[in-house]
């Protein structure tokens, strides 16, 4: 069995999982995945002494949606799922793969142990269909972060939850808190994944950027375009958009009293579209973005892209109100319903005033807070990317090369443990991407919010810092799923020393 050169997420690679990752590079003395390095670093890792197990078993399932089945793959009971533990608890995941695929599962946004990282084969061998596997590492940073499956398109399936981790010194200064799973769905309604990516693959020729000409042409979409992600804002069309896995015809309802003040945990779990979140009739403060505390920022809406997670405050007021999470570009929504007392529940809202408020929440206009950020230091290294590629020929990459799983480390970026290092992404697409870096998190220039997933708008470039103190070889990559699949991804190695 030979891996796809365009797929780096490895569609089936059981056969020939066991490629060590000194064969697959030219160049020797890169930090393995399970080396003494990275065993090292585990030791001196935040260790509460406590330990969380946790079993997800990955399966066929037909999930409701509002009376309309889809036949999907989810972990137990969904995508909806929530795995909690506090700062420091070691993780214990048994992971039981019921599926007649291969499976593996990366803990988004976690500054982890490499070989516990779930890019096969990069990191694991992928757990194969009928295997059971034990993801084991400690926790060290609290937020809200999440898991998903990462071989092929199985991200956009169900196999995905939240994983919040929480700090027991934190003083909570709220009455509850509610995770809202936003996401877009198509599998087992319209389509599967793998038969968007073939369609896809197969070029949208020049249809890729029609201006105002917006149409459905299968399963793609034509003109999807958003003033905010400055241009074409997706190309995938989804029949459903969700709140913890309901569409808006059986809406999710959250409840509490007139008053409540409320942290909201908000994570995008979508394939192909960013969302616009609010609360009708209500403002957001912003309080940490990819689990890192920011000074308090109001806001009237929030962008999330793929892979992105938003942490806000909001203070109730007395009735039902419509949350709405707007799939950007797309002209469809998520609709859930908020509800304090009584009164009729409004309908899914065409528009929302909140939605088209001045006040957007993204990382430009956010500020790490005190002891959030990383120490003043001059970076030791920089590392270059550009995305490359475009619609016309679907042939995202970077640097002008897709990614090959065959040969990872043929064209890694070289970091060495304890440096300062400066990444700068320019995006040379006409696309927007959600950039998303395994196992670090960077902080933005200026100040700026310490983040692992970050949207790199058309013609910009996005300029980070992250300390290398965490070895391994670590994937690099945009977060939407086709691009990703397509070959828009690199490695950062650790050299060993």
């Amino acid at each position: 069995m030979k891996l796809s050169r365009r797929g780096f997420l490895g569609v089936g690679v059981g056969a020939v999982a066991a490629v060590g990752l000194a064969s697959c590079t030219p160049r020797a003395n890169w930090v393995r995945p399970d080396g003494p390095e990275v065993e090292d670093r585990e030791r001196r890792r935040k260790n509460s002494g406590r330990a969380t197990s946790v079993t997800l078993t990955a399966a066929q399932t037909v999930w409701d949606l509002a009376g309309s089945p889809a036949a999907t793959w989810a972990f137990d009971s969904g995508p909806a799922s929530v795995v909690r533990l506090r700062a420091g608890d070691t993780v214990a995941a048994t992971v039981r793969n019921r599926l007649e695929a291969d499976l593996s599962v990366h803990w988004h946004g976690l500054a982890l142990r490499n070989d516990m990282d779930g890019v096969s084969p990069l990191t694991q061998q992928p757990i194969g269909a009928g295997g059971d596997f034990e993801y084991r590492f400690r926790a060290p940073d609290p937020g809200t972060y999440w898991f998903h499956s990462h071989v092929g398109t199985q991200l956009d399936r169900g196999l995905y939850g939240a994983l919040i981790i929480e700090d027991p010194s934190e003083p909570g200064a709220y009455d509850d808190e509610w995770v809202i799973v936003l996401d877009d769905w198509l599998d087992g309604v319209t389509a599967t994944p793998d038969g968007v990516l073939a369609d896809l693959s197969a070029g949208m020729g020049s249809g890729g950027g029609m201006g105002d000409m917006f149409m459905r042409m299968g399963n793609t979409l034509m003109g999807a375009t958003s003033d905010l992600l400055a241009g074409d804002a997706g190309d995938v069309f989804y029949p459903h958009y969700l709140v913890n896995g309901k569409p808006p015809t059986d809406p999710a309802q959250f409840v509490a009293r007139p008053g409540s003040r409320i942290r909201l945990r908000i994570i995008n779990a979508g394939g192909d579209t960013a969302f616009r979140f609010a609360v009708g009739g209500h403002s957001l403060t912003v309080t940490h973005t990819d689990g890192f505390p920011v000074d308090p920022t109001v806001v009237d809406s929030i962008l999330l892209g793929m892979g992105e997670r938003y942490d806000a405050i909001i203070t109730l007021g007395d009735g039902v109100f419509p949350l709405v999470a707007f799939a950007e570009g797309k002209r469809d929504r998520a609709f859930a319903l908020v509800r304090t007392g009584g009164g009729e529940a409004p309908a899914a809202p065409e528009s929302m005033s909140e939605l088209s408020g001045g006040r957007v929440g993204v990382a430009d206009v956010l500020t790490a807070a005190s002891g959030a950020g990383l120490p003043a230091r001059a970076p030791d290294r920089t590392i270059a990317l550009t995305l490359t590629g475009g619609m016309e020929k679907y042939d995202w990459g970077i640097d002008g090369k897709r990614f090959d799983m065959d040969r990872p480390l043929t064209a890694a970026h070289e970091v060495r443990a304890g440096e300062r290092v400066q990444l700068q992404v320019a995006n040379s697409t006409d696309m927007w991407h959600p950039f998303h870096l395994h196992g670090h998190t960077y902080q933005h220039a200026k100040g700026g919010p310490r983040k692992d997933t970050s949207i790199v708008l058309p013609r910009q470039t996005l300029t980070v810092e992250f300390d290398a103190d965490n070895p391994g070889v670590w994937l690099a990559h945009c977060h939407n799923l086709y691009h990703a699949e397509s070959g828009m991804a690199t490695v950062i190695g650790y050299r060993a020393s």
